[in-house]
């Protein structure tokens, strides 16, 4: 009896001792993040940068007037048609642009610029630069592949993506055609499983818990630990978001076009009035960019080689996470553009990535080096500095409660728009898995689901999803690296005729019938734009 009751002592303390299902699962799941977003993520997504702008010779520098104009800077312009759409199924490109915007500027661009900087100090910023320079061409490219392989689906939308340029682009090099579709399949289902999860339950529960924290309400708490105003937060959260992704892409689209310009606006102006407060300390804070981006001053040995490859990794993978390019997610969104001409829509992608880490994360970066919290002499990091709260600490230094508010709004509308961006992203990779029916209860367990990500209390469902989101950038880059020849024979084909103004046939589309419709249209604005030259 003794015996069996030291055995039964034993055995509960081998089990106890022993890992639960969970951290397993967190364990193995951990090691795959951090080869995919450290090791061969980076690698790929920074070297299939450089491949593309080298093969489209520098197209974001060589025709900068070119692509400015034709985006943000002719968006006014009394003959830009950027802001029109009388095109069923589709919306407009300034809508297609801030409905991207909308899944990308998020948590990353504030508390992930602020988390490079902690652990990689000052010269972070300068390799998220690097890593925006070179994603320019990636997102151009996809945008690129994305109209030109793109169709209509059943209901009269249009349908496009990393699936459609993998299944007939890659697919339709020889003995490609199984892989081709293999890949678009892969590409579908990690896309499906990331927006649940860094699209869904991650931001709403980030959400929950900062209006919470700013809150001065308890309602005690209602079963499981979880509290009554986690859910009450999360059923207000689920009937916004329901009447926004159930009306369908043009009411997501609506819904950027009015929110996205205001908030990112908003955040900039703010980051900017700190600017001009620490005019005269700008070139300290710029100085310490460029000083610590090749290693730490004063640090010989292995251990200056360590904080070198700490700064780049961490500097390009918050970069590459802010603006997402190369990850073929808002390629979804931008397939649903009006445009016809494919390099229009390429274009948008190149200002989206200026916009997303170029202007916002750079002023991030300013606000917390302006803080007092990093050194701009040592890149030391003062005691007790907490990367998730250092945003919010900077803003309240100048603006007071007022500052810390601001930014859990601003928190909070950049992570509720990457919810509805994301249903998107996650409804057209369902619908090229099972059909446009099927799709349709796509979007009603993801608005469902909002309630999950406000009642979650552990974060491996968002640590899973991130995994699969970085995994997302293994087909499509496949796919856009293979069909390189593609995007320099459109991009040359559009700069031949549209800025050489030399007379040859248009590439439009993969789809015949397509080409045929789009290109009578194409060839009048040509003609009209060849007169307004010549009248010029």
């Amino acid at each position: 009896m003794n015996f069996l009751a030291a055995l039964a002592a034993v055995s509960e303390e081998a089990a106890q001792a022993a890992p639960t299902l969970a951290e397993k699962i967190a364990e193995v799941n951990k090691k795959i993040n951090g080869f995919v977003w450290t090791n061969m993520g980076l690698i790929l997504l920074i070297g299939a940068g450089i491949i593309l702008t080298c093969a489209t010779k520098f197209f974001q520098i060589s025709h900068l007037k070119t692509w400015w104009m034709n985006t943000i800077g002719g968006l006014f312009s009394k003959k830009s048609k950027a802001r029109k759409n009388k095109e069923e199924g589709a919306v407009s490109q300034f809508q297609a642009l801030c409905t991207a915007l909308a899944a990308t500027i998020g948590t990353g661009n504030i508390a992930g610029v602020a988390s490079a900087i902690v652990i990689g100090g000052p010269g972070a910023v300068f390799w998220m630069w690097i890593a925006a320079f070179f994603g320019m061409m990636t997102n151009f490219s996809e945008n690129v592949l994305g109209i030109y392989y793109r169709r209509k689906n059943s209901e009269g939308e249009w349908s496009g993506g990393a699936m459609y340029y993998l299944q007939d682009g890659l697919g339709g090099y020889k003995h490609c055609k199984m892989l081709g579709r293999v890949l678009a399949c892969i590409f579908s289902v990690f896309a499906v499983l990331a927006s649940f999860g860094i699209g869904n339950m991650g931001q709403i529960n980030k959400i929950v818990i900062n209006i919470d924290n700013v809150l001065p309400l308890d309602l005690g708490a209602a079963f499981g630990g979880v509290k009554w105003t986690h859910i009450i937060i999360g059923i207000v959260l689920m009937i916004l978001g329901g009447l926004i992704i159930l009306g369908g892409l043009q009411r997501i689209a609506s819904f950027a076009e009015r929110v996205v310009p205001f908030m990112a606006c908003a955040y900039i102006l703010g980051c900017l009035i700190i600017f001009f407060m620490n005019i005269t300390n700008l070139g300290a804070i710029f100085g310490s960019i460029f000083k610590f981006a090749f290693g730490i001053k004063a640090v010989a040995g292995g251990f200056a080689g360590v904080a070198i490859k700490q700064i780049i990794t961490q500097g390009c993978k918050r970069g590459v996470f802010s603006n997402e390019a190369g990850l073929g997610s808002s390629v979804m969104v931008h397939s649903a553009s009006n445009v016809r001409e494919p390099v229009k829509q390429g274009m948008w992608g190149i200002f989206e990535v200026f916009a997303d880490t170029m202007v916002v994360c750079t002023m991030t970066a300013v606000v917390v080096l302006s803080s007092g919290k990093i050194d701009l002499n040592t890149g030391a990091v003062a005691e007790g500095t907490k990367d998730a709260t250092l945003v919010a600490d900077s803003f309240g230094k100048y603006f007071g409660p007022f500052g810390t508010v601001f930014v859990s709004v601003a928190l909070l509308l950049f992570a509720f728009t990457t919810v509805v961006g994301w249903s998107h992203y996650g409804y057209k990779s369902f619908e090229y898995l099972f059909g446009t029916k099927a799709a349709k209860g796509y979007k009603i367990f993801f608005v469902l689901m909002i309630i999950s990500g406000a009642v979650m209390t552990s974060s491996l469902a968002w640590d899973i999803s991130d995994t699969f989101n970085g995994l997302m950038m293994v087909p499509n880059l496949i796919g856009v690296i293979t069909l390189l020849p593609v995007v320099v024979k459109i991009t040359n084909n559009y700069v031949n005729r549209r800025i050489k103004h030399k007379d040859i046939e248009p590439m439009l589309s993969f789809h015949p019938e397509i080409q045929a419709a789009h290109a009578k249209d194409v060839k009048l604005e040509e003609e009209e734009e060849l007169r307004q030259t010549t009248a010029n």
